[in-house]
């Protein structure tokens, strides 16, 4: 590996770890003639499926790989959050993160980060050496640090995201095209910087490919009408994993990861409107758009992706469920989740996680009371319009899933054996030799 040998005469080795969201490893396995790069990582190093996040949504997923443990920790649980005692919510950017980022503990030891693009990072941190904040940033302008990376990357045109709603088109050639040239830009911006030699540790994410997932995947999966322009797609990520792969001197070892895996998507469940027609959940107004509109006698509510919350007595501002009745009341919507069956017949939820399983730290005040992990086919919604049916389509015809995650090691001697997310943060630090406490993660080095 590596065209150029170290350069700096120092003895410490390095990583460089690329992301690529929401790709699963069963793709890149099934189709190894059409992704021979990712073929000989796999062959030449290490590589498995494992295990996402509960719940595994880009916005949960990404600070909890970062830091190596679970939400409780990190304070984020989705792309939406509720204040501590209120019926307030916010979407978690980078400042929400409560837990130890690895670039930080790696800047901590006297060692240089470069971090491009990583979701739930904005505003950029100004005490890593550069830092482009990826997926909720509002500009390239205010993402990027410091100056002189944001005038670079506006010379090579790089995009911080795609245009989602060009996916939403019946004809998803623009959008395809748009991917491909976010994917470009990207590459470009990784080549850029990974050429330069002033860093222990790269970390950079493509996230286009959950965007083209989103749009494409069923057409993959099913033998849809871009089922082409979806491989090829990949081929070419492919080909500049290779190519990253091809540069890195002989000190790094490089790490491809993603956060989640995908599935076809067949039905969105709006999981506020069943839980009105239900009764368990009312609203003081006719036409609510927001949690505060909740109604006091309300039991439970949703957030995206199959969170739910009691309204507990002391906790919630009008609070219905007593403190006393809380496991019951639990007991029940979880039985009632376990029961839910979609329009052909099939069961819409494959387990459902209690809080105290999957969330612990100094942050599980906000933790929802269950999670729902759905079979596949099932993407689950909340919404608080009060105006959709339970079961809907749309423009998505992919979603997340909890298994299916892909990790590849440039290192044959890795173990990856029943691993998850929490395990990239402390193998990326063991690889470095930064010591760490193994009780400051909730996984394990992987070397």
């Amino acid at each position: 590996m590596g065209l150029f040998d170290r350069l700096r005469g120092d003895e410490n080795p390095r990583v460089a770890f690329i992301g690529i969201d929401g790709v699963p490893y069963s793709l890149l396995t099934n189709n190894r003639d059409r992704f021979p790069n990712f073929a000989a990582l796999a062959d030449e190093g290490t590589a498995s499926e494992i295990s996402s996040i509960v719940p595994p949504e880009s916005s949960a997923c990404w600070p909890a790989l970062t830091t190596g443990v679970n939400p409780g920790e990190t304070g984020v649980y989705g792309f939406q959050d509720r204040e501590v005692g209120t019926y307030e919510t916010y979407v978690p950017m980078g400042r929400e993160v409560q837990a130890t980022r690895l670039w930080d503990r790696v800047t901590e030891a006297g060692r240089k980060a470069t971090v491009f693009n990583v979701p739930v990072t904005f505003p950029p941190q100004r005490d890593v050496q550069r830092m482009v904040s990826g997926f909720l940033s509002p500009d390239l302008e205010k993402a990027a640090f410091p100056d002189d990376v944001r005038d670079y990357l506006e010379s090579i045109d790089y995009r911080i995201d795609v245009n989602p709603k060009l996916g939403h088109e019946a004809d998803k050639t623009e959008f395809i095209q748009d991917a491909h040239e976010t994917l470009d830009a990207r590459f470009e911006a990784f080549r850029h910087y990974l050429e330069t030699d002033d860093w222990d540790l790269f970390f950079g994410v493509f996230m286009t490919t959950d965007r083209v997932n989103h749009f494409l995947f069923k057409d993959y999966e099913r033998d849809g009408e871009y089922r082409e322009e979806f491989l090829e797609f990949y081929e070419k990520l492919d080909d500049y994993i290779g190519r990253i792969r091809g540069l890195l001197p002989d000190d790094v070892t490089l790490i491809v990861a993603s956060d989640h895996g995908f599935t076809s998507l067949d039905y969105e469940v709006h999981f506020n409107e069943w839980l009105r027609e239900e009764g368990w959940l009312s609203f003081d107004t006719d036409s609510p758009d927001e949690l505060g509109d909740i109604a006091d006698e309300t039991r439970a509510y949703s957030f995206i992706p199959g969170r739910f919350y009691l309204n507990l007595e002391g906790r919630e501002p009008r609070g219905s469920v007593p403190q006393e009745d809380y496991d019951a009341v639990r007991d029940e919507l979880k039985a009632m989740l376990e029961g839910l069956e979609g329009p052909d017949g099939r069961k819409v939820v494959d387990r459902v996680v209690e809080k105290e399983t999957a969330f612990r730290g100094d942050h599980d005040d906000i933790a929802p009371d269950l999670v729902a992990i759905p079979n596949n086919g099932f993407d689950l919604k909340s919404g608080f319009k009060a105006d959709n049916d339970v079961f809907t389509t749309g423009p998505r015809n992919g979603m997340h899933s909890f298994d299916d995650t892909s990790l590849f090691i440039d290192d044959p001697d890795a173990t990856i054996e029943d691993a998850d997310l929490y395990d990239v943060a402390p193998t990326i630090l063991d690889l470095l030799e930064v010591d760490i406490k193994r009780s400051a993660f909730d996984g394990a080095s992987l070397v």
